[in-house]
């Protein structure tokens, strides 16, 4: 990560994240944007800032655009900005485009251009949303292909006090228990617990009630094995 070099294209919230996201794991991040406010305040976290239009070629070319990794255009409800911006990059041989799109039908025009790489946060975030409202034990996850995926897991409550052995994941719910994010609170009640991860858990390791599991497995199955034990 420390030798490659990101260009995020549009400061709003959803690129100014990437972009300080990018920097703070030591890559080398240019923010371009339109709007000088926005650049005098990303200037301080990423390695370079520059206001200048996206959406024209000469103003990319001056900041040397092409040898940059991978360019991510985050740019946000101006989709005529975007297109003209994935236009300009794709005309200049740009190693890596990524583009924020606004649904399926955006993804379909920008398929067309021959954009292949896509961010969809509204979607994504509206998925995890949907599925954290519905089942409230599931922290995080991964979607994987064919109804797969790899989810954070609360500890459903009739498994607390049990060895991994007797949850018995495999072969009574499908599942695959990866590893326990486990917190510890070993000292004055105030103070923040201490997070550990168990690695691989023996069979002997036994369940505490702040356990949180990493599974894999299919999404249904998951389900089951949240529902049967809450």
């Amino acid at each position: 990560m420390k030798n490659e070099r990101f260009a995020v294209i549009g400061a709003g919230h959803f690129g100014s994240a990437i972009a300080r996201g990018l920097s703070n794991k030591g890559a080398e991040v240019l923010v371009i944007d339109s709007t000088l406010s926005v650049i005098q305040d990303i200037s301080d976290d990423v390695a370079y800032a520059v206001c200048t239009d996206a959406t024209n070629k000469r103003a990319l070319e001056a900041e040397n655009i092409v040898d940059f990794d991978t360019v991510i255009i985050a740019i946000g409800n101006d989709f005529e900005a975007r297109l003209l911006c994935a236009a300009n990059l794709l005309d200049l041989k740009t190693k890596r485009i990524v583009c924020r799109t606004l649904g399926e039908n955006q993804k379909l025009i920008l398929q067309k251009m021959g954009i292949t790489e896509f961010l969809s946060p509204e979607d994504e975030i509206g998925n995890l949303l949907a599925d954290k409202l519905i089942n409230p034990n599931i922290l995080t996850y991964l979607q994987l292909p064919d109804e797969y995926k790899i989810a954070e897991v609360l500890t459903p409550s009739l498994i607390v006090g049990m060895s991994i052995e007797e949850v018995n994941f495999r072969d009574t719910y499908k599942i695959s228990l990866i590893t326990i994010r486990r917190m510890v609170q070993e000292t004055v009640t105030y103070e923040v617990p201490e997070e550990h991860i168990i690695g691989v858990p023996e069979n002997s390791e036994i369940v505490r009630n702040t356990d949180i599991f990493v599974l894999f497995g299919k999404s249904s199955d998951i389900d089951t094995f949240i529902n049967t034990n809450q």
